[in-house]
């Protein structure tokens, strides 16, 4: 079997590899292991493919390793729009009670809401930016 091949096997191996684990990393593996499958087809020796295969594999790692942003703090579920819906949605508060809640309807149900500590309530538009239990915790929008 002729170079070209061995490597262009060992990419499809790599990329199915990927598809079992959905580890990012070994597709950056696999243009490497491609990149020295061209330089089998363009002749260059095995010494030099493996060399390619190093380097362009090892370099794409470690530019994506770069890429992604390090120490990404995650939002909690509750306040986060791509796990919960009704974050960033608008509710209307007539007016609020002693103890800091308010009634509203919203999305067809009662529902309660709460400020933050420290907020003056006041009515109006308010922007969900919470969802605590069964509770929303509202933002002046």
């Amino acid at each position: 079997m002729s170079e070209p091949t061995l490597w262009w096997l060992v990419t499809g191996a790599i990329v199915a590899a990927e598809l079992l684990t959905g580890t990012f990393y070994l597709l950056m593996l696999a243009l490497g292991t491609a990149a020295a499958a061209l330089a089998a087809h363009g002749g260059a020796n095995t010494t030099v493919q493996i060399v390619v295969a190093a380097l362009v594999g090892g370099g794409a790692v470690v530019a994506w390793h770069l890429k992604r942003p390090s120490g990404r703090a995650e939002l909690p579920a509750q306040a986060n729009p791509n796990v919960n819906m009704d974050i960033g949605e608008t509710v209307q508060i007539a007016a609020w009670n002693p103890d800091g809640t308010a009634s509203v309807q919203y999305r067809g149900a009662n529902w309660t809401a709460m400020h933050r500590t420290g907020i003056t309530p006041s009515a109006g538009a308010h922007r969900v930016s919470e969802v605590v239990g069964n509770r929303l915790l509202v933002d002046k929008a």
